[in-house]
């Protein structure tokens, strides 16, 4: 025990995150799988440096302030002069203990999108971002800054993304004792795609100032004013009414005289000092008699009950992730991390045919490379299964290689696959394959275009008793799903858009 507790003491004193990636990735980091979530060990109280060890007395402390230093007053006065048995001191968690000095260490449970967890013990200054690299490297993922923490509220039916900066403890303490708040962690790829592509998520009839749209962003503090109607559920009622809603530095508000924006027309709402907003999780309609399911609202940290909470609606899904993300913004500023991937523009093509490499800079050419590598790997998979088997044994191992593929979920109904692909961000060529529940042997292509999600049956082609699979009504054959996926990540052919970032699904 000794031994664990120096190591976590490293972890939060380098505070560097490749350490703390280094002592988690070589095992010496406590993460266990706890198959009760009432099963999380407990620990002796944590004494002021004053404090007596006969007795159970905590000092009183002060907040810590912004560097971490804590204050404590003097000793109080003991009331149990007489020594108490070993077996009666009073055991306390560390996580009850707010005023305990910053470097205790803490238990946190994290989900996954099928609810398994996994408990890990932190230090307490450790960041979102952090979590999300423990455990990339835990499950050996590719870190493609995708992966986000993201805090469940069930009592309430609402979530929203954690910043990669936010402090994982200061979110949990802001939970009450008896809700069921939980947080999960899976892929988003939209979490910070706007910096990429502003223009997606801001379209012009909702900034005032349009044409700065593209640099705002990245180069300035200057959070653009954004406008339009919303729907907002009146309090203490159940009607819903439209107003016409104006989003500024100083907060959110809205119009009483249809769409005039003069101050003695403007009725504050909220702002972001000390609130955050969420996506509703379940049906907005049947929840909270909305007009639609574009449901979104802004919590305060004092809040606790749907009562409290600023219900709104939009009119469809760019609208709402247009009002979200400038929240997100206005809230956050600067301390965004811009995290961008590597740009597409930036990947070149190479030839390591000959003596010398060179870059390919003719796209067909290219293209035509890169099918011709997939076609020779094929031959030599297929060569390497014929040795081993008859003909059909190896043309059925070849079909069946899609079932360990990431983007490939097996027996996923309709609704299952929108929502996963909604909560891992509704952006161009966001997919997942799966089998087609209404025509055995076929599947089905979920893709995400325009922020909606369509569906496209691949069906199997019989040519004289060897299979293929085609999308297009038998003008493109494949040999295997995986061939398919790789044509239409580099060509789009009869889709909306290319294959891009495929649905991943891990287990904790």
């Amino acid at each position: 025990m000794s031994d664990m507790n120096n190591t976590l003491d490293e972890i939060h004193t380098s505070g560097r995150l490749g350490e703390k990636a280094e002592i988690f990735q070589s095992g010496k980091g406590n993460v266990s799988a706890f198959p009760n979530p009432a099963l999380i060990s407990l620990q002796a109280p944590l004494l002021a440096p004053n404090a007596q060890k006969t007795g159970a007395t905590l000092c009183k402390g002060n907040r810590s302030d912004k560097q971490g230093v804590e204050l404590f007053s003097s000793p109080v006065p003991n009331p149990f002069p007489d020594p108490l048995p070993p077996t009666l001191y009073p055991v306390v968690s560390e996580c009850l203990l707010p005023w305990t000095k910053r470097s205790a260490n803490q238990v946190i449970k994290v989900y996954n999108e099928d609810n398994t967890s996994r408990a890990v013990e932190v230090p307490s200054d450790i960041t979102a971002r952090d979590v999300c690299q423990l455990f990339v490297l835990k499950n050996h993922c590719i870190d493609d800054h995708s992966w986000t923490l993201f805090e469940h509220l069930s009592q309430l039916g609402i979530e929203r993304i954690i910043e990669d900066h936010e402090s994982v403890m200061d979110v949990i303490s802001g939970w009450g004792m008896d809700t069921d708040s939980r947080l999960y962690f899976r892929k988003n790829y939209a979490k910070y795609e706007f910096f990429k592509k502003p223009l997606d998520f801001f379209p012009d009839h909702m900034v005032s100032i349009s044409s700065e749209i593209n640099g705002i962003f990245l180069n300035s503090s200057t959070c653009p004013e954004i406008h339009g109607h919303l729907h907002a559920k009146e309090q203490s009622r159940k009607s819903w009414k439209k107003f016409y809603f104006i989003l500024r530095r100083s907060g959110l508000y809205f119009s009483n005289k249809g769409t005039s924006k003069e101050p003695r027309h403007l009725q504050f709402i909220a702002d972001f000092s000390d609130s955050d907003v969420y996506y509703t999780v379940l049906s907005s309609k049947k929840l909270h008699g909305a007009p639609t399911d574009y449901g979104f609202c802004v919590k305060s940290a004092k809040c606790s009950t749907p009562r409290d909470l600023k219900l709104l609606c939009a009119d469809d899904e760019q609208t709402r992730t247009c009002w979200i993300t400038a929240m997100r913004l206005l809230k956050v500023g600067l301390l965004f991390t811009n995290s961008q991937s590597i740009s597409e523009n930036s990947l070149v093509a190479m030839d390591f045919s000959g003596q010398k490499s060179r870059v390919i800079e003719n796209p067909s050419e290219a293209l035509s490379v890169a099918v011709e590598e997939g076609l020779s790997w094929r031959r030599k998979s297929c060569h390497r299964l014929s040795g081993h088997g008859s003909p059909s044994t190896s043309q059925s191992s070849m079909s069946a290689l899609h079932l360990a593929q990431p983007w490939f979920h097996g027996k996923l109904s309709r609704d299952e696959a929108q929502r996963l692909i909604t909560q891992q961000g509704l952006i161009d060529g966001v997919f997942l394959l799966r089998d087609s529940q209404s025509n055995p042997k076929t599947f089905v292509l979920s893709l995400c275009h325009m922020q909606k999600i369509k569906h496209f049956q691949i069906l199997p082609v019989d040519d004289e008793g060897e299979l293929y699979y085609s999308l297009d009504d038998d003008h493109t054959r494949f040999t295997d799903l995986i061939q398919l996926v790789e044509f239409y990540q580099l060509n789009r052919g009869v889709l909306p858009c290319k294959l891009k970032h495929h649905c991943a699904r891990i287990t904790l």
